[in-house]
């Protein structure tokens, strides 16, 4: 059985082809001319071909030189591209799914989660309906109930409330502004669906469409408090509303919470979600 050609021995074999010689070659390499004479004849004798002409001006590759010089740069280039990964700083990726209200919140204090750490990646995903964390669909889920699914973990952070809000300084009768589609499946959705269906003049598919419409002041609609307290120009006249009140949790999969990255994430999440729990709790205040 043939012994394999080591990447030591093209390496050389890739100097004494581009100078053309050894003395040259010896110089890049740091090995003398005499010992690369010899690996070169030894690397031609175990692959049985002829790879240099050898002259006193020099060496010029034969044609199966020529093919060997061809298959080492690749395998050169390969070597590079291995010591580049090799010194690059390994990235973690943690997949963060959340609302839409959720999301744009933890965009806007990304610094936090994310604080600098070149070997961390964030995806931050917005689903409305719910993602398969058991299955690895996301590392940490911020949902309004603890996990029932066996295999999940959960980690209370907040309660969450919702209110009216309206722009400042918009009095009288306001049609109201109301999300459908994919977004209209949340329980605050729905109890606006129930109670103001009626009344809704305008609708969007695009909850953040919903906010701008409320901050233009053509409508009122319903925010979690940590939105519209956190809106400038936003007013809520009539308080939380009660039955819309729910609770945060992040909710991971067990074997993902053993991954240092993802613990790492956990803690500044929970962190995060905990330092704002009165904006939450609609108990900060406006903005």
């Amino acid at each position: 059985m043939k012994r394999a050609i080591d990447w030591d021995e093209l390496r050389l074999f890739l100097a004494v082809a581009r100078s053309a010689g050894l003395n040259a070659a010896a110089r890049q390499t740091g090995t003398s001319a005499p010992t690369l004479g010899r690996r070169m004849n030894a690397l031609e004798r175990r692959l049985d071909r002829q790879l240099f002409t050898r002259s006193q001006t020099g060496y010029e590759l034969t044609d199966a030189g020529q093919a060997l010089y061809r298959y080492a740069q690749e395998m050169e280039a390969a070597a590079r591209g291995i010591d580049r990964w090799r010194d690059e700083t390994p990235r973690w990726l943690v997949r963060i799914s959340a609302g839409s209200w959720t999301s744009r919140f933890l965009a806007r204090h990304m610094d936090e989660l994310w604080a600098g750490d070149a070997s961390l990646a964030i995806e931050l995903s917005t689903a409305h309906q719910r993602v398969d964390i058991l299955h690895r669909q996301a590392d940490i889920g911020v949902r309004n109930r603890a996990p029932q699914e066996p295999r999940l973990a959960g980690r209370k952070t907040n309660d969450v409330a919702y209110a009216i809000y309206r722009a400042t300084g918009r009095s009288g009768d306001l049609p109201w502004v109301a999300v459908i589609g994919e977004a209209s499946v949340t329980p605050t959705a729905r109890w606006v669906d129930r109670n103001f269906s009626a009344l809704a003049q305008i609708t969007c598919s695009d909850p953040r469409a919903l906010l701008d419409c409320v901050v233009a002041g053509v409508g009122q609609a319903v925010l979690p408090c940590f939105v519209g307290d956190g809106e400038p120009g936003l007013e809520c006249p009539g308080g939380a509303i009660d039955e819309l009140r729910e609770e945060q949790w992040l909710v991971l999969n067990e074997q993902a919470r053993q991954e240092p990255a993802v613990r790492t994430v956990i803690d500044r999440l929970a962190a995060l979600l905990q330092k704002h729990g009165p904006l939450f709790a609609g108990t900060a205040g406006p903005a």
